[in-house]
C-alpha cells in the first residue's frame, strides 16, 4: 500500500523539476536571439527565440519615395523570417528540454 505512495512522490518530484525546468526554459528564450533578412540583408529584422521583435534594420539605400511598397513588403519579410526562425529554435530549446527530462523529442509542451 504504502510502495505506491512512493511512486506518487516521485511523480510529484518529476513534475515539479519539470515545471522548474520550463520556467529556466522560458527564460532562456527571452535571452536567446535570432535575425530574420529580407533583401539580401537590406532589411534585418531581430527577435527573441519567444518571437518578440527587438530591434529592425534597414538600409538607408532603400528609401526612395517611389518604392515605399516594396520597402514595407522587405520590412514584412524580414520580420516573418526572424519570427520563423524564432519558432524553430524555440522547438530546439524544447526538444533539448525534453531529451534531457527522459522524454520523447518530438513530445509537445507545455501539454
Amino acid at each position: 500500500m504504502f510502495k505506491g505512495m512512493g511512486d506518487m512522490a516521485k511523480m510529484m518530484k518529476a513534475a515539479k523539476d519539470m515545471q522548474e525546468k520550463m520556467a529556466e526554459m522560458q527564460d532562456e528564450m527571452d535571452k536567446i536571439t535570432v535575425t530574420g533578412e529580407s533583401g539580401a540583408g537590406l532589411v534585418r529584422a531581430t527577435a527573441t527565440a519567444k518571437g518578440e521583435l527587438t530591434a529592425l534594420e534597414i538600409d538607408p539605400s532603400i528609401f526612395h519615395p517611389d518604392e515605399k511598397e516594396v520597402v514595407e513588403d522587405l520590412i514584412l519579410a524580414a520580420i516573418k523570417d526572424a519570427q520563423a526562425k524564432a519558432a524553430d529554435r524555440s522547438q530546439q530549446e524544447m526538444a533539448k528540454m525534453t531529451e534531457g527530462l527522459g522524454l520523447p523529442a518530438d513530445m509537445k509542451l507545455p501539454f
